[in-house]
């Protein structure tokens, strides 16, 4: 865990209810970076990967709201050490994300990697763009190949990160991840 991140999220109440349950002297040790965090190869790597993630945005009500968020394998991008993007596809055109993003720009991505045990957790401050209106930008987010209907791009400006421990994820496998073994299996059944 980054200082950045537990700075951003510590509040005086989870610094409360760490010291009553005995975690609070080794977060501590870790407060001292105030600079927003910069995004690493491993982290670059690991998010060139992913097909999914949710995001979490606020309202003016105050209430977070969750979205999945999915597209071919790298759809999310890294286009600086504190910048990602990701083109905005339509969907079911509630715009609950954009709208709060009007009245509050932080957001958090968390995504993961299950059949690796692995999670990265990233909050931000997203805002929408017209890619029509930014051609370079068009370029590095929008896939060609991908078919879904794009709308817009999400840029976010990284201000912190966190790798989880793997403890409590349970393993899952897309269709993608098991077909080459469910391929095999099939060919010794049909021998």
């Amino acid at each position: 865990m980054t200082a950045r991140y537990l700075n951003l999220l510590f509040s005086p109440a989870i610094k409360a209810i760490q010291q009553q349950n005995g975690s609070r002297d080794a977060y501590a040790k870790r407060a001292a970076a105030s600079e927003p965090d910069r995004l690493t190869e491993s982290e670059a790597q690991f998010i060139a990967t992913r097909d999914s993630f949710y995001m979490a945005s606020v309202g003016a009500g105050g209430w977070p709201y969750v979205q999945h968020r999915g597209g071919p394998a790298g759809f999310l991008k890294v286009l600086g050490e504190r910048t990602l993007g990701f083109a905005d596809f339509r969907g079911n055109r509630q715009y609950v994300s954009l709208g709060n993003f009007a009245d509050d720009s932080r957001v958090a991505l968390f995504m993961m990697d299950y059949p690796r045990r692995a999670r990265l957790k990233v909050l931000g401050r997203a805002r929408p763009v017209d890619l029509a209106t930014v051609p370079e930008l068009a370029a590095a987010l929008i896939d060609g190949t991908y078919g879904a209907r794009v709308e817009r791009g999400i840029v976010i400006e990284v201000e912190a990160f966190d790798w989880n421990c793997p403890q409590h994820i349970t393993e899952r496998y897309t269709l993608a991840e098991i077909e080459p073994t469910i391929d095999v299996l099939k060919s010794r059944i049909a021998e």
